[in-house]
């Protein structure tokens, strides 16, 4: 048996045997830099994924840099403090930035910690560390303060209030405050570096990649679950990622994709159950990862997966019952804005159709970036409770389940709202809507609340201004799933559930139903629950509160410096959260034609059920 003593005698061997080599390492590493030393641009990732700058927030007095992760309690007890100073100094031209070092947390983790704690500045992604080592940081919540020249001029604490071991009453010294007005006041900073409490930064760890992945074997059928339902041959992704071959030949950007999260597209919050949520597992992206390191090799095809098989219909939700086709084509310019387009399709309802199935379908889907169908009779709007379904980047058509059903009135048409986008040529395209109708019995009929309101004045370079509205539900509901919109300047949207307060009870908590941590304008998704899975009583009260980015560092901004309110063109903004349910007390029993989607006359009763009712 081996004893203690030459177990340890070993141990200390291997440390004495690491330390010259570790010295070595030591010695290589650039010096930490100190007070008044320049550390140039830094890099990093927003919440829309997009690689930034410090230079993308434009002049500033000063920057300051708040290291964080979504973990540490020193931190999070640090935001209502941080979110107070950013706003004292904010008109006097100090930008913040949260700067997330987390290794573990992904992108929509970072902004959902904003919402969560209210913080209004940006939070950035420094996934290479880059950030930490130009600025020498070492712990979180450690706070940075470059001048406009990139100078360090003060690193460490915020203040000495939090400790580890408990927390003062109040702080005996405010240093972060004191270090900017010792800044902007033109004077040396005369406390230039402090002692951090917090958590250490953990590096990304280094890790050796497998060697023994193949595509065939190991990644064809992850793309197949993931990926293929949009990217193959006629599908509404730009390319196709089936072969072998051109698969290698976009490997580069499907690793960065796909390490980030950015693929498969999500952002819903992942702590919200959704029938339709995607997204890969850690160990599923790490294969991907290292099958790309390893040089994308292909092989054995005999341990290949089925191909699966797509429909070469241009229709997804099958062969329509119903296909109505625009009169006009539309001739869309090179470049530029294209303002909205309205059509009215040719079909003319003449009695209540019930449809389960809706599907917007251009001739050319590459120009329209998104375009809303509904039904209008004489004197309706387009929003006023008419909303059928639209098209948007990310999103599916519109299918239902068996046994529920939307009813389109006689006397309805069809009309499109369709938002075009340029391609860099002249473009045409034609717009299509196919229905489909249903094949069961109709027990249900789909119901939505539009959660929204014209109420918009967003202040010019405000960076997360809130808009609220809410909607009771009229009856007992078996909730469906939610779909927000906003426009370039929607950062994000929570859905809320207000339980209905009987007289003289106090008032429960809402529950969150949904977070969209990081709204993205060309991802507009729905969010489906598992039918049968969400039901809310009478009287609950669904409340919708979204956050808009009118700052510089919001990179799909048209204008910064406009105060933005409600309008129908991408420039302009709105507010809108749908909520699906259907009504739990009403079973309508239609049988409908699935030729015409029209109600079939009731069957006659027979002769004993006739007697049997007098």
């Amino acid at each position: 048996m081996t004893t203690a003593a030459p177990l340890l005698a070993r141990l200390f061997l291997g440390l004495a045997l690491l330390g010259p080599a570790a010295a070595a390492v030591a010695a290589d590493a650039p010096p930490r830099p100190a007070p008044g030393d320049v550390v140039g641009e830094l890099g990093f990732k927003d919440i829309r994924y997009l690689p930034r700058t410090l230079r993308d927030f434009g002049d500033r007095e000063a920057f300051v840099l708040v290291f964080t992760n979504t973990t540490c309690p020193l931190a999070q007890r640090s935001w209502p403090k941080l979110a107070r100073l950013e706003q004292d100094y904010r008109d006097r031209g100090v930008q913040f930035v949260a700067v997330n070092v987390g290794v573990d947390d992904a992108i929509p983790d970072i902004a959902q910690q904003a919402i969560d704690f209210g913080v209004e500045f940006p939070f950035v992604k420094d996934a290479d560390h880059s950030c930490v080592r130009a600025t020498g940081a070492e712990r979180t919540p450690e706070v940075v303060v470059l001048d406009r020249e990139r100078r360090l001029r003060y690193r460490g604490r915020i203040d000495d209030q939090l400790r580890l071991g408990g927390t003062r009453p109040a702080a005996t010294r405010e240093d972060l405050r004191e270090a900017l007005d010792d800044l902007l006041a033109g004077r040396a900073v005369a406390v230039a570096e402090t002692p951090v409490d917090g958590c250490l930064i953990t590096a990304p760890p280094e890790r050796s990649p497998r060697t023994d992945l193949t595509f065939h074997e190991h990644v064809e059928p992850l793309l197949q679950k993931h990926c293929q339902e949009c990217h193959h041959d006629g599908g509404p992704a730009p390319f196709a990622l089936v072969d072998a071959d051109e698969v290698a030949g976009h490997a580069g950007m499907i690793a960065e994709t796909v390490a980030e999260g950015r693929m498969p597209p999500w952002y819903a919050g992942r702590k919200h159950a959704m029938a339709n949520a995607r997204g890969m597992s850690a160990e599923e992206r790490a294969i991907v990862a290292d099958w790309v390191a390893a040089g994308t090799p292909a092989g054995d095809p005999a341990k290949a997966p089925e191909r699966l098989v797509f429909s070469d219909s241009e229709w997804e939700i099958g062969t329509p019952d119903l296909v109505t086709t625009a009169l006009e084509t539309h001739t869309l310019p090179a470049d530029g804005f294209v303002d909205y387009k309205y059509v009215i399709l040719p079909h003319v309802f003449l009695r209540d159709t019930w449809i389960s199935a809706a599907e917007i379908l251009p001739s050319n889907p590459r120009v329209v970036h998104h375009c809303n169908l509904a039904f209008a009779t004489i004197g309706s709007k387009f929003s006023d409770g008419n909303f059928i379904t639209g098209r948007v980047p990310g999103g599916t058509p519109m299918v239902l389940d068996d046994g529920i059903a939307l009813c389109i009135p006689a006397g309805s048409v069809l009309a499109l709202q369709i938002h075009y986008t340029t391609t860099g040529k002249p473009e045409t395209n034609r717009m299509s809507v196919g229905l489909r109708y249903p094949r069961t019995r109709v027990h249900k009929r789909l119901h939505h609340e539009q959660v929204t309101t014209q109420k918009i004045e967003i202040p010019a370079g405000a960076p997360a201004h809130p808009v609220i509205a809410s909607r009771v539900l009229p009856c007992n509901a078996s909730g469906l799933g939610m779909f927000a919109h906003m426009h370039l300047r929607g950062k994000d949207m929570t859905f809320l559930a207000h339980p209905p307060v009987a007289e003289g009870a106090e008032a429960a908590p809402p529950e969150t139903l949904l977070t969209i941590p990081n709204y993205h304008y060309g991802w507009q998704q729905n969010y489906r629950w598992e039918p049968g899975s969400r039901s809310f009583p009478r009287g609950t009260r669904i409340e919708v509160v979204a956050h808009y980015d009118n700052s510089a560092f919001n990179p799909f901004n048209p204008d910064a410096g406009k105060v933005v309110r409600h309008g129908p063109q991408t420039v302009d903004e709105m507010m809108f959260g749908f909520f699906f349910y259907t009504d739990d007390d009403e079973d309508l029993d239609l049988a409908v034609d699935p030729a015409t989607g029209h109600v079939l006359p009731a069957a006659p009763a027979t002769g004993d059920a006739a007697a049997a009712g007098s």
